[in-house]
């Protein structure tokens, strides 16, 4: 018997019960980790409970007693899986990933116990049969049809020898994407670029100097130190003019967690082999087609058309840019090297569109385009309104909490941002939840956006790249599906769509940052308070297809490894995973010398530690969603109440709960079309 089965919740544990705290926000301050492997555990324990009065009823099954009995079950278990998913992701410590190891095949199990009961998958079936002829408003025939589908996918139907080895494959499964994970943490905190002269920065600003400086001091070091970030390319190498510097950057980077302690290699091989098997196990030819069974392509089929269709112009578009860049650095008496790509990418876009994107830095203060940008945009959209509320605590002392009102003065939930770098805070950028919104549970949301911005020295301010002003944005748009939700059940709350769909949302409002009614009113000088010139804004907008051949090309290298990993069978010799990683290239036709993957195997957290494995597609497949909305929304008049309207109640309010093509449909009127996506990436000369 585990530990899931047997240990109770102790009284003071804070986790017991809802927070008493506005919107219950967790009491960070009062939850260790101890509380959470004791949440966890216990909430395992008691949502096992729940699902035997489920199937130990006498009752004939219904709706009310089987499917949203199912959706009631596990608060505890939901409530400090939210919590420990946070911590572990931004603030973790040795004992959190101890936790993380023990949890994850408990977890895994305790999921398999759920969708593999027959008698409960029996109770399903039989309210899935009926489901049309009990007066169901829609959003319930839905929600039994959701449960029946997750159950199927999750093997409900196999016979029981085949659900004992799927129980065997999904905890390991479990025990090793966890692996990933931590080992990609610790080896991209190991790997950064520790720099012992001043000289050798000369490029990057004094601000940045200052956080390398502040860097290696916080780890007791001397001299300056560069971190990674989560992709391949690190903003530096626009910036450092010491090559061999560049090339250090660019190595640490492409080479993290690939030897030594932290070796994904065998662990992503392993991963793949084991997804293979379980597709096979579930009736699939691949794990792919497992995946595209539950989305909105549907197949691999239509996902091979998709990027198929863009390779060959951004393998030309990309060509093309190389040709330029190599002429730059012969100029410099050098061959084009990948570590060079960034630096004479930037020198081209500022002799040839007068934009210095270093030179930009400076207009862009976090907290100017968080309030009078990002928040700004959201009011004039949506009506939405953000209030600091500094009485309440985050899980950390950056993150920093807002209470949100809608135009009609009510509360909607609250915003909480984590914005900054550090250790034991993973890459990149997300959007997650510590409360779903939910008129069953009576459930408003509150969403945490994070980021890595590199922190200024003490007493100066943050200030962002263009880039991490997209970003921010970005996330603000998964925040913003979380806060607009208004659906009965949990199942269908915020963000709970398909993969290939879950980015559409977020990748509009990107639109808004440099929309000039938003941008004049954040991008300010942090020193003069001097708007950003009208002629810089042309030259961003007539740049804007500089580097997309680079950008398409490194994406789709990505997009393809991911589908070649997740194409394999059970019986596919993968041999060295680099070896593996180089032939798919290579077969696929993004094998640039010049232009690495945008994540390769070793550090691929989306798919081999995240929820993207054959899903990062998704990202350009939603942009043909986007790119099309941001036509919409011009031909509608742009940033208009009346427009922010129909997409916050049409597509954002509903989450889950319809067809997501269908919530597409009511905002644009037709299905999508694809050529606004193919003219923003140059992949067309129409």
């Amino acid at each position: 018997m585990s530990a899931a089965d047997t240990l109770a919740l102790s009284a003071d544990n804070p986790l017991g019960s809802v927070s008493p705290l506005p919107f219950a926000l967790p009491p960070f301050a009062a939850i260790s980790a101890e509380h959470c492997r004791e949440a966890l555990l216990a909430g395992m324990a008691e949502q096992r409970s729940e699902i035997a009065a489920i199937v130990g009823s006498t009752e004939a099954p219904t709706f009310e007693n089987t499917i949203v009995a199912l959706e009631l079950s596990g608060r505890l278990l939901t409530r400090a899986r939210s919590v420990f998913g946070n911590l572990t992701s931004s603030v973790s410590t040795p004992r959190l990933r101890e936790i993380e190891r023990e949890i994850a095949p408990l977890e895994a199990a305790h999921s398999d116990a759920i969708h593999l009961d027959p008698e409960l998958f029996a109770r399903i079936d039989a309210v899935h049969a009926t489901r049309h002829d009990n007066g169901l408003d829609d959003e319930a025939v839905r929600l039994v049809e959701r449960y029946h589908l997750d159950f199927v996918l999750a093997g409900a139907q196999l016979d029981e020898a085949g659900r004992a080895r799927l129980t065997e494959l999904n905890q390991e499964l479990s025990t090793l994407s966890t692996a990933f994970g931590q080992n990609l943490q610790l080896a991209t905190e190991a790997a950064a670029v520790r720099v012992s002269h001043r000289a050798e920065l000369d490029g990057l600003p004094e601000e940045e100097i200052a956080a390398a400086a502040a860097a290696a001091a916080d780890r007791g070091l001397d001299g300056f130190l560069l971190p990674l970030l989560l992709p391949t390319g690190q903003p530096v190498l626009a910036k450092l003019r010491d090559r061999e510097l560049r090339r250090r950057v660019l190595e640490a980077s492409t080479s993290r967690a690939s030897a030594g302690e932290h070796d994904n290699r065998p662990v992503a091989a392993r991963i793949a082999r084991l997804r293979a098997e379980r597709a096979r196990l579930l009736g699939f030819d691949t794990h792919a087609d497992l995946v595209l069974a539950d989305s909105t392509a549907r197949t691999t089929a239509a996902v091979d058309a998709m990027l198929a269709s863009m390779v060959p112009a951004s393998v030309a578009n990309a060509e093309a840019e190389a040709a330029v860049l190599g002429e730059a650095a012969a100029a410099d008496g050098v061959e084009l090297a990948p570590w060079d790509w960034a630096f004479y990418s930037e020198q081209v876009r500022a002799e040839r569109y007068a934009v210095d994107t270093g030179a930009l830095r400076p207009y862009f203060e976090l907290d100017r385009v968080l309030g009078d940008g990002v928040f700004h945009a959201a009011e004039l959209l949506y009506g939405y309104r953000f209030t600091a509320r500094p009485d309440l605590a985050g899980y950390h002392p950056d993150v920093r909490v807002w209470e949100v009102t809608g135009a009609d003065g009510a509360s909607v939930g609250l915003y909480l941002g984590d914005f900054l770098a550090r250790e034991g805070k993973r890459g990149g950028a997300w959007m997650s939840s510590f409360v779903r919104q939910s008129r069953l549970l009576g459930a408003q949301p509150v969403v945490v956006n994070n980021l890595n911005v590199s922190r200024a020295p003490a007493g100066q301010p943050t200030l962002l790249t263009l880039d991490e002003v997209n970003t921010l944005f970005h996330e603000f748009g998964h925040a913003l599906h979380g806060l607009s939700s208004a659906v009965t059940y949990p199942r269908f709350s915020g963000t709970a769509v398909p993969r290939d769909f879950v980015e559409f949302p977020s990748q509009v409002n990107e639109m808004w940052a440099l929309w000039p009614e938003v941008l004049g009113n954040y991008a300010r000088h942090v020193d003069t308070g001097e708007p950003l010139p009208r002629s810089v804004v042309d030259a961003i907008d007539a740049a804007r297809l500089w580097g997309e051949g680079f950008a398409t090309l490194e994406y789709l290298a990505a997009t393809l490894l991911d589908q070649a990993w997740h194409r394999i069978t059970p019986d596919t010799e993968v041999g060295d995973p680099i070896a593996f990683e180089q032939q798919a290239l290579a077969e696929a036709g993004v094998d640039s010398p010049l232009v690495p993957p945008r994540y390769r195997t070793t550090y691929f957290q989306h798919v081999f530690a995240g929820g993207y494995a054959a899903g990062y597609y998704s990202y350009i497949w939603s942009e043909v969603l986007d790119a099309d909305t941001v036509e919409w929304f011009k031909e509608n008049g742009g940033l208009r109440r009346e427009n922010g309207e129909v997409f916050r109640t049409r597509l954002l309010a509903v989450g889950g709960s319809v067809d997501p093509l269908a919530a597409f449909r009511a905002v644009r009127g037709r299905d999508a079309d694809p050529m606004p996506l193919l003219r923003r990436r140059g992949l067309t000369t129409d």
